[in-house]
């Protein structure tokens, strides 16, 4: 049985304001709540269950724009639920943030439309609301539909669109760190003075994509800047996640690929500067168990009868950027001419135990439930070896765990894995004390010294306040 008392394995829930998330059609079976997204107490109810099973934090993934690759339009996506309709994330936190008192709320909101001014008061306002438990998921966009909608023919190349959001982090960090110092806020009744305006200084921000010259509307917030994520693998993704996450996620179908990945991204952190550890990393994973292996596999089997492969199709079409609904289901992956599938492709490949060449159907039914990311199946005490497997052979800190159903694998999950993972001292019994940084890294609220974000503090190498 595998130990690592050393190292504890941690979880993320992986949710979305819509239907099904990533396992299209699973929307149908009777136990599945997912359709509850629209009632506050589907996320208060799940964000109790999460804390109870002392999750990191939920991460709440969202899209601008519908799937429309597959078919060359958006209908496919509309009639399988696939993310729409989707509702917007930030508005869900300050009710889960009522309910519990550890768990942490991870936003997922783009770059590339939305002003980072008026963005950085509301991260602001819910992390004073949530006594700072909130981290924010920095996205570029990968929708060209998104794009369309916010008045232009397409998005950005990729690498320019990283380009944006350097500048839109730059932005944020000179509003969150240097605008307004600590003791600003003064609070004196005898004189009649809430802020010392000597304390509060204009940014005078003015750059390629954005001109801010002024102030932060909101006072300094529990961690100042949120607790920064960020998912993308390509080597331009992994130097922005160097410079700036503190949590990382990523998706990999083997552990080969999936240690090979987590080096490139340690190896990033520590040359710009930073420690190897200083983000967790988080690998998409879903898990479907029970108390014998028997219903954990019948579980499995019942699950697949409601999966719907055109909706998983969708859904790859729009992550590959390419249609595959062009192929017939028994195509040969390698006739799929697209270099934006080839990677993805070369990973369905080494998962492939019996050799056998991967079919357009092969992606459907793997991609059905869990979306990219493997799923495992079995009792609790074989998922538990299996992730201290994962763990110990590739170096990841913990799983961002999707679901087959809502919220009944992560019931399960808390139910018959989590109790195991502690008996063997490998899962957190209780949460440390703090903000969500500090839970995560255990180095108090703020950003460290060495994170490029601290050198916009008043007084910083890279503050535009003067002391």
């Amino acid at each position: 049985m595998p130990q690592n008392p050393q190292r504890q394995i941690r979880f993320n829930a992986f949710d979305m304001n819509c239907v099904a998330h990533q396992s299209s059609g699973m929307w149908r079976h009777p136990d599945d709540q997912s359709w509850r997204y629209k009632d506050l107490t589907y996320w208060t109810e799940l964000a109790k269950l999460l804390e109870q099973g002392t999750f990191d934090g939920i991460f709440i993934a969202d899209v601008l724009g519908t799937y429309d690759v597959y078919g060359g339009s958006n209908e496919a996506a509309i009639r399988h639920g696939a993310q729409v309709p989707v509702n917007d994330p930030v508005l869900l936190v300050s009710a889960m943030a009522l309910v519990t008192d550890h768990l942490g709320f991870g936003i997922t909101a783009g770059t590339a439309y939305e002003h980072p001014y008026p963005f950085a008061r509301r991260m602001s306002t819910l992390d004073h609301l949530t006594n700072g438990r909130v981290g924010w998921n920095v996205v570029t966009g990968y929708l060209p539909s998104a794009a369309r909608n916010m008045g232009h023919e397409d998005q950005l190349e990729h690498d320019d669109r990283y380009d944006v959001a350097d500048e839109y982090l730059e932005v944020l960090y000179k509003l969150w760190e240097g605008s307004w110092e600590d003791d600003a806020v003064i609070r004196n009744r005898e004189t009649g003075v809430f802020t010392d305006p000597s304390k509060v200084h204009e940014i005078g921000h003015k750059g390629k994509n954005f001109t801010v010259p002024g102030i932060h509307l909101s006072e300094p917030s529990t961690q100042r800047t949120p607790v920064i994520y960020q998912a993308g693998a390509s080597p331009r993704g992994i130097a922005f996640a160097a410079g700036n996450a503190e949590a990382i996620f990523v998706a990999a179908s083997t552990k080969a690929g999936l240690k090979e990945t987590v080096k490139k991204i340690r190896d990033a952190l520590e040359a710009a500067g930073r420690d190897r550890y200083s983000a967790k990393i988080y690998t998409l994973l879903t898990i479907i168990t029970d108390e014998t292996t028997e219903k954990a596999k019948a579980k499995h089997a019942d699950y697949l009868t409601y999966a719907s492969e055109e909706g998983a199709l969708v859904f790859m079409s729009g992550w590959m950027g390419i249609d595959l609904s062009q192929y017939d289901l028994d195509e040969p992956i390698g006739n799929v001419k697209s270099n934006a599938i080839q990677s993805t492709v070369a990973n369905f490949q080494k998962a492939n135990e019996d050799g056998s060449e991967w079919k357009v159907r092969d992606i459907a039914r793997l991609g059905a439930i869990g979306g990219l990311g493997p799923f495992i199946v079995g009792s609790g005490e074989e998922i538990a070896d299996q992730l201290e497997e994962w763990v110990n052979e590739t170096d990841v800190d913990g799983f961002n765990l999707a679901y087959a159903i809502t919220p009944g694998t992560f019931e399960d999950v808390v139910e018959f894995v989590i109790p195991v993972l502690r008996a063997r001292g490998v899962y957190p019994d209780a949460y440390a004390e703090g903000t969500l940084r500090n839970k995560l890294h255990g180095r108090g609220d703020h950003l460290p010294t060495e994170h490029k974000g601290a050198s916009f503090r008043v007084g910083g190498p890279a503050s535009t306040s003067p002391r």
